[in-house]
């Protein structure tokens, strides 16, 4: 058993246009890496994949933000001053942004061409070799034809951010990989997935159907409830997770 802290900020005490300007940040879009991982199966690209080691503690803090030392490590004889942030830390309104922003300086650094139609996703190309890049948070997926190419990346990834090299890919994003490189054939399963939510929401020994519901059945406002009693066993039912749950699988 490893016990672990986090520092974080509060995040909620950010006012805007005074602590942050824009938050957003994008991912990749789930159709490009499956356009990706078609052009990696027809051609017999590998794929590799790689963790960013506490990625948003990457990135840098443009605004002044001052933040009270933590408890248990403020400096002796110092009590009173305050931390000025260099970095982003977790819980930083701007945290993410941040990190992805210093992540395309950084990666674009290295020759990699941003692609016009996903902000996260990446090109290079050197002679005959090529690599594409993406980036969906702090997980890298690497896809190309030449493998030393594909190693110098890693290599070059290592020094300017701590990385975990997870090898080739066999999970992106909660979704299994299956590959038979000799049939070029790839394919993508959630079924581990959906087992888990079925065990979430105690599902796991329902009978399988092919509608979501019996046919015929006709729902209306009589059969809402009218007691306390129903309203409290009613809010147990985690009805809103559930449907989340679905939505992601679809």
């Amino acid at each position: 058993m490893a016990f672990k802290a986090r520092l974080v900020a509060k995040g909620y005490t950010q006012r805007p246009e005074v602590d942050f300007e824009e938050t957003y940040s994008p991912v990749a879009m789930a159709k490009s890496i499956r356009i990706l991982f078609v052009i990696a199966a027809w051609y017999d690209y590998e794929i590799w994949k790689m963790d960013v080691k506490m990625a948003f503690l990457n990135g840098f803090v443009e605004e002044e933000i001052f933040m009270d030392q933590p408890e248990g490590f403020t400096a002796v004889g110092e009590e009173q001053k305050v931390c000025h942030l260099q970095r982003s830390i977790y819980s930083l309104k701007q945290a993410f942004r941040s990190w992805n922003t210093r992540f395309d300086e950084v990666i674009r650094g290295y020759d990699f061409i941003k692609n016009d139609y996903d902000p996260c996703v990446y090109k290079k190309i050197s002679g005959s070799s090529v690599a594409y890049l993406v980036l969906y948070v702090d997980d890298i997926l690497l896809i190309g034809n030449d493998v030393k190419m594909l190693c110098d990346i890693k290599a070059w990834l290592s020094t300017q951010f701590s990385m975990k090299d997870m090898g080739e890919a066999s999970y992106i994003l909660g979704i299994k990989i299956y590959r038979d490189r000799s049939r070029r054939m790839l394919v993508l399963t959630q079924s581990s997935y959906i087992e888990k939510v079925f065990k979430r929401f105690k599902m796991e020994h329902s009978k399988r159907g092919l509608l979501p519901m019996r046919h015929g059945i006709k729902l209306s406002k009589k059969q809402s409830p009218k007691t306390d009693e129903e309203f409290k066993r009613i809010s147990n039912i985690p009805y809103a997770s559930a449907v989340g749950s679905i939505q992601y699988v679809v």
